[in-house]
């Protein structure tokens, strides 16, 4: 099994395994096992589950940037709906302009270290 193969397989799993997840809280909310409710304060975690997984394997670069964005909209979101370290709406919409200033100064390291995925542009559609 090739790279591709691989990459492709990883990444079906992975959503196979999140519908299964959302499917069987779902199931178990339905038939009285479970609040799911209770459940629905962690959905920005998912955002970081997905990022994670567009990241990890053969990405190129666009795929790996936007992986990192993902995770990091998803922690931000989770942070805030938790009121975590204080953050809210209104006072950590800077964070955006401080990761935006990172993500420039790691594109070239991040562009160099993925060129070889750029090649063949794989997993453009």
């Amino acid at each position: 099994m090739n790279s591709e193969d691989a990459y492709r397989l990883r990444k079906q799993v992975v959503w196979g395994l999140l519908l299964i997840l959302v499917g069987g809280a779902v199931l178990l909310d339905r038939m009285g096992y479970m609040d799911i409710e209770s459940l629905w304060r962690y959905w920005p975690l998912l955002l970081v589950v997905i990022g994670i997984n567009q990241t990890i394997g053969y990405p190129s670069p666009k795929e790996f940037g936007g992986g990192l964005w993902l995770v990091f909209i998803g922690l931000w979101l989770f942070a805030v709906f938790e009121n975590l370290f204080g953050l809210t709406f209104r006072n950590s919409w800077p964070l955006f302009i401080l990761a935006w200033g990172v993500k420039l100064v790691f594109q070239p390291f991040i562009a160099r270290r993925f060129a070889n995925n750029q090649s063949g542009n794989r997993h453009e559609r």
